[in-house]
């Protein structure tokens, strides 16, 4: 019983999983690297270094938690669905998603408010205060998904031990099937999760579209310079991320409706793209940034040079 039963379908999934976790983990784990480097060098951080670095924290081990999960649920379900390994890793993906969902929100929220010029008291202050405000930010961020967790946590606990009794003890492959009926909830944890962070992400958006009208009116009446240039750039960024956000909440509601339906080909897609998006996503950012782009680049080449002289 305790030895591996993969179809075909479980074996191709596993594999592309792990094609697309390990180099997201590789990028987060690089982000991470410099950030870190760059804070024992000047003894502090930016607002924008600080949700970067924690949010290549939070990719790099959600990356680690989902790929340990997909593979023992699809190789192993009889190492996954006991007792305390699958509440263990139920809390630690549900604090890593949540908080990499609302510390990648905070990014996009700190873009929008760098750039925009509203005149709006409130704004105002934000604008002034933003350095103040980043950190206590991203510790709501830390502490919200950390009470989200501790829910999972707890559903976990009870959803497997409804599930084994009316199963059996031993019967793994039925308390896996039970779990993956029953435990609808906990998908909609996370679905809370995302619409939380998805907010900010949409009102970011509008705000934005009123600010690049304000910009193209502006670019009639007067020359292209250079703070003009980079406050568009901006802004194609933050409009990416709602484009790629769009994209992954769709998904997401995909991958909970069709949980429950085995080998599921939207289900796998969706799978696909929930686990190619902190990667690809952080590499965008890492291309945003001159100083992480430059360092990149310059690993790239050392690496490819060492690989020509062997």
């Amino acid at each position: 019983s305790q030895q591996s039963n993969v179809t075909s379908y479980g074996a191709t999934t596993v594999a592309i999983i792990t094609l697309e976790a390990f180099p997201g983990m590789w990028i987060n784990a690089f982000l991470v690297c410099v950030l870190c480097i760059a804070w024992v060098k000047k003894k502090t951080l930016n607002s924008n270094e600080k949700i970067l670095l924690l949010l290549g924290c939070s990719r790099f081990c959600y990356l680690c938690i989902a790929w340990v999960c997909y593979s023992l649920s699809i190789a192993y379900p009889n190492y996954l669905y006991v007792q305390p390994t699958f509440q263990l890793i139920i809390f630690f993906q549900s604090f890593f998603t949540c908080s990499n969902l609302w510390v990648s929100a905070c990014l996009c929220v700190f873009y929008c408010i760098k750039i925009a010029n509203f005149r709006n008291r409130f704004f105002i202050y934000l604008k002034v205060k933003t350095d103040r405000i980043v950190p206590w930010l991203l510790l709501a961020s830390l502490l919200s998904a950390l009470a989200i967790s501790i829910i999972a946590y707890d559903m976990a606990v009870t959803e497997l031990s409804n599930s084994r009794n009316s199963t059996g003890q031993g019967n793994f492959s039925k308390v896996s099937g039970e779990m993956a009926e029953n435990f609808f909830q906990t998908f909609f944890i996370y679905g809370f999760g995302f619409v939380t962070s998805f907010i900010p992400v949409i009102c970011s958006a509008l705000l934005l579209f009123c600010l690049w009208r304000h910009k193209c009116k502006m670019q009639k009446n007067s020359m292209n310079s250079l703070s003009m240039d980079a406050h568009i750039k901006a802004m194609k960024s933050i409009l990416s991320f709602f484009i790629m956000y769009s994209i992954n909440f769709i998904f997401l509601i995909l991958s909970v409706i069709n949980s429950t339906k085995g080998e599921n080909y939207v289900a796998f897609l969706s799978l696909l793209f929930l686990c190619a998006f902190p990667g690809v996503h952080s590499l965008i950012l890492i291309f945003s940034n001159p100083k992480l782009e430059k360092t990149l680049l310059r690993i790239l080449c050392c690496v490819k040079c060492k690989l020509c002289i062997r």
